[in-house]
């Protein structure tokens, strides 16, 4: 999969190109040996076929060169302390990875071939600090090659990996869309094995978490906010060529979402996590609606078929699906004019998953599935007294309790951006109370009682009215006893 260079960087590289090096007083300065200037100088701005043939007719001596050898250091190690020859030098190594078909795989057979590079990536804190992005550039393309040549993978690049993940996580968390967008496009090109997925999974917090972030505010969903993911409250008119919400451009947005695709090729591994971490079924609905380009779309259905196939996923995801009301959405899909076949199977099969999901659950295990997702809406059972009689007992007793400790973790949370949540938590506990008053202090238990009793001096008028009415009921039973 190949994408075009970052603009940011590839803008970099080419004003370090231009830049004029006094080599011959660098060789005086002991910076570099006269033996590495001709090196450099015999593939510095020439031919890409002479310099290919130049290297590939001495291929350990570039080798050398880069990494070292038995005869002396890195030509990156000599030159430390002249960080405009380290520059060059990386942006050359950058070239030669690209001209070169055969350099990469003689770099690889190196002992370490990522030693000279790896303490480059802490060389400063700066994000915008030249050698670090220049570094993790090479690192991504060598790493790259390296899952080509060796795809079980060695210590060495299980080693770099994380090192490399943890420099381009601090890029994704700056303001600057170009920064961000080397990151994720790096991120993009390591991403091709099991085990970079792993890896890249094990350190979430710092690789994963970010790039959610920048979806969220895509969608138009701020940190926290849950409200407009789950009602679905954008459209896709909301969304320009320009970009999305907060100013995401749509490259950017593009990238991220390749990025999560890949990854989400470990769907049994990351499909849990995800949507108790971030909510990534409401988040990815929402941006479905949003999304203004196929190539966004094909991404986004792909990611969500990846992450509902496995088994172990399904009974939690596909309940979350149902709740967000992503079957109607994907029946609103059909009717615009894609024509991305990839994107049709997968629209297909989404569907159909969903469709055999939906057809086989009962009322109970929509109300259930409902709750279990961690977000309620006024949808028909809550307000069906039939409903109640036959299954309050039910909900209350089987797996253990379940669905009540799951309502209490709902009505636990403050709600700020949808007090509608809170209304319907309470409206259900006074049912479960009215229709099971033996177990009311198991319920009490929960916290129930004592939060519903809180949410009476609620400012919101419909969460008043139904905590009072939840708070009757325990009222109710006690004066009837």
């Amino acid at each position: 999969m190949s994408l075009d260079p970052p603009t940011y960087l590839n803008s970099l590289q080419n004003n370090i190109r231009a830049r004029p090096i006094p080599w011959e007083g660098a060789v005086r300065a002991g910076t570099i040996t006269d033996q590495d200037l001709k090196k450099i100088k015999a593939v510095d701005k020439v031919r890409k076929e002479q310099r290919k043939q130049t290297v590939e007719a001495d291929v350990g001596t570039y080798r050398d060169l880069l990494l070292g050898g038995d005869s002396g250091k890195s030509v990156l190690e000599s030159a430390a302390k002249r960080a405009d020859v380290v520059q060059y030098i990386l942006v050359l190594t950058g070239d030669l990875l690209n001209d070169v078909p055969g350099l990469p795989s003689a770099l690889l057979d190196h002992s370490d071939p990522y030693k000279p590079f790896l303490p480059l990536l802490t060389h400063s804190s700066n994000a915008e600090d030249p050698i670090p992005l220049l570094t993790s550039s090479v690192l991504a393309s060598l790493i790259s090659a390296a899952q080509i040549k060796f795809p079980k993978s060695t210590p060495q690049t299980d080693q770099a990996l994380p090192k490399l993940y943890k420099y381009l996580a601090g890029l994704t968390k700056s303001l600057d869309s170009g920064l961000q967008d080397i990151a994720v496009q790096e991120y993009s090109a390591v991403l091709r094995t099991k085990k970079s997925r792993e890896l890249f999974w094990k350190q979430r917090q710092e690789t994963v978490g970010p790039l959610m972030e920048i979806l969220r505010t895509a969608s138009g969903a701020g940190k926290d906010t849950d409200s407009t993911l789950w009602s679905g409250g954008a459209s896709i008119r909301s969304a320009t060529d320009a970009g999305l919400g907060g100013g995401v451009g749509l490259q950017v947005l593009y990238h991220v979402l390749l990025v999560l695709w890949q990854l989400s090729y470990e769907g049994s591994l990351v499909g849990k996590g995800l949507e108790e971490e971030h909510e990534i079924i409401p988040l990815y609905t929402q941006l479905l609606r949003l999304s203004p380009k196929e190539k966004t779309t094909r991404l986004l259905l792909s990611t969500l078929l990846n992450l509902l196939t496995p088994m172990s996923n399904r009974s939690y995801l596909l309940a979350t699906a149902v709740s967000v009301r992503l079957p109607n959405l994907l029946s609103n899909l059909k009717g615009r004019h894609l024509t991305d076949p990839d994107l049709l199977d997968d629209l297909q099969s989404l569907t159909d998953m969903l469709d055999d999901y939906t057809s086989s659950q009962t009322t109970l295990d929509e109300y259930s599935s409902e709750v279990l997702a961690g977000h309620l809406k006024w949808s028909p059972p809550h307000r069906d007294q039939t409903f109640w009689r036959e299954n309050a007992s039910k909900i209350v007793t089987d797996n253990k309790g379940e669905l009540p400790k799951k309502l209490a973790e709902i009505i636990g949370k403050s709600w700020d951006n949808d007090k509608q949540v809170l209304a319907i938590a309470c409206n259900d506990v006074g049912w479960l109370v009215k229709e099971c008053p033996e177990k009311r202090g198991e319920l009490e238990k929960l916290g129930l009682k004592g939060r519903v009793m809180e949410l009476m001096a609620e400012p919101d008028e419909n969460v008043r009215y139904e905590s009072l009415k939840a708070v009757g009921e325990w009222l109710r039973y006690s004066f009837d006893k």
